[in-house]
Formats: C-alpha cells, sequence, structure tokens
C-alpha cells in the first residue's frame, strides 16, 4: 500500500502559532463551524449571542466577520503585546456562547477545531474580505452581499508592515 504525505492527509488543522514580528500587523482570518455543520448560526438572537462572547472574550479582537447559517468567517488580532494563544481565546470565546447558548434543543454548538491563516500582505485582508462578503451571494441567501444581515465588523483592524 503507498503510503501518503502526513500534510496531505490532515484530518485537523495545523495551528500556526502567532509569532510577532516587530511594528507588523497580526491580523488572522478564521472559519469556525457549527458541530456537524448545522444551521443554527443565521438568526438574529444567534448574531447578538456570538458578538457578546467575543466582545466579553477581550485578549484578542474582532475585525470583520460574516456569519453564515453553518459556519462563521472572521479577522482577529490579539490586544497588546502579551496574550492568550488563539486557541485559547477562540476555545474560551466558544465555551461562553455555548454555555449560554439561546436556544438549548441544538445540543452541541461548535465543531472541535477551525481553520486559521495569518495574512501576510495589506491587501490580503481586502482581497479575503472581498471573497467572504460574497458567500451569502454564492449560497444562494441573498441576490446582494449587502442584503445579509449578519455580517459586519467590531473593530477595524489596521494592516502595518
Amino acid at each position: 500500500m503507498e503510503q501518503r504525505n502526513k500534510f496531505y492527509d490532515r484530518r485537523r488543522p495545523a495551528h500556526q502559532s502567532t509569532v510577532d514580528r516587530f511594528n507588523s500587523s497580526r491580523i488572522i482570518f478564521l472559519t469556525v463551524c457549527a458541530e456537524k455543520r448545522k444551521p443554527i448560526f443565521a438568526g438574529e438572537q444567534a448574531h447578538r449571542h456570538i458578538l457578546a462572547s467575543w466582545i466579553k472574550a477581550d485578549a484578542w479582537v474582532v475585525g470583520r466577520y460574516m456569519i453564515m447559517p453553518d459556519h462563521i468567517h472572521l479577522f482577529c488580532s490579539p490586544v497588546g503585546m502579551e496574550y492568550p494563544s488563539l486557541k485559547t481565546w477562540v476555545n474560551y470565546w466558544k465555551s461562553l456562547s455555548a454555555r449560554t447558548w439561546p436556544e438549548k434543543h441544538v445540543g452541541k454548538v461548535w465543531q472541535r477545531d477551525f481553520w486559521d491563516t495569518r495574512l501576510r500582505k495589506g491587501d490580503s485582508y481586502t482581497e479575503k474580505w472581498n471573497y467572504v462578503e460574497n458567500n451569502p451571494v454564492r449560497a444562494g441567501l441573498v441576490t446582494e452581499a449587502d442584503f445579509w444581515p449578519y455580517q459586519g465588523e467590531i473593530c477595524g483592524l489596521q494592516w502595518h508592515e
């Protein structure tokens, strides 16, 4: 039997550490999914609940975000020079939100892991957002991206090179 390359046969994402580079931005693009991709996120109550969890988990800040029915895309950046790991922060706000999820009947809310990418150049933020912004249109949920109500920006993340 042919041996497969372990890097291409990953079942869990490999999380890169958020290494600080002097005077450069640390903007991370995250995708977090509902357990078994249940469509439980796209609703006003879930939207408010997720936002409240991000605001309470204030070691990192959330920039632009898009809440789809079964997954969430967001851009985030740590606050200050000392901060918990990305994994610790994500697990914290997922736990906060799951403990008090408005609809108890959904069971487990979050998939165990998440996907992350550190942005490497200034225009990546805009390029990635332009793609994410059109997710509801590609999914057939709205005819124009601006019509999707479950998106926004909490903090303006600035790119510094």
